[in-house]
């Protein structure tokens, strides 16, 4: 799995327990979502960079 799969479960774990009344486990699952929500994007962004520079194109 993927970190965007993970970042997804985490979502989904926050969300089911915000439905249930856990909000301290809701808040956690969220933070971390969005914690690898963002490592990913950053991630995405920088090989979109290295792609449109010609550094490590697949050829």
């Amino acid at each position: 799995m993927g970190l965007l799969g993970w970042a997804i479960f985490a979502l989904v774990v926050s969300l089911i327990a915000g439905a249930l009344g856990f909000s301290g486990v809701a808040a956690g699952a969220a933070s971390i979502a969005k914690l690898l929500f963002g490592i990913f994007l950053v991630i995405f962004i920088v090989l979109i960079v290295l792609v449109m520079l010609g550094i490590g194109a697949a050829t």
